[in-house]
């Protein structure tokens, strides 16, 4: 499902106009955005947390020259399934 099926689904089942889903999905995503950038976290219960983790520095190695290369320290998006969301999508 891609982003304008979202919003028809949403509209759909809220039985708003596709411009207010789709106004309300971008804000969903702004404000996720805006704390994970801050280092915080969202938690949704019963669907799941998005947070930020730390993934540390670590060597790699270039698949064409099979150089060895140094991958610096980065923080990265995570969503955490909640366990209603696992146990519904399990059945």
């Amino acid at each position: 499902m891609n982003k304008s099926e979202l919003v028809t689904a949403i509209s759909e089942k809220t039985n708003t106009t596709k411009k207010i889903a789709e106004e309300s999905l971008n804000a969903f995503i702004e404000v996720v955005t805006e704390e994970l950038k801050k280092g915080g976290k969202i938690q949704l219960v019963g669907f799941g947390t998005f947070e930020t983790r730390k993934r540390a520095a670590r060597k790699g190695r270039n698949p064409q020259t099979k150089e060895e290369i140094k991958i610096p320290s980065a923080t990265v998006p995570a969503f955490k399934a909640g366990k209603v969301l696992k146990e519904i999508v399990n059945k």
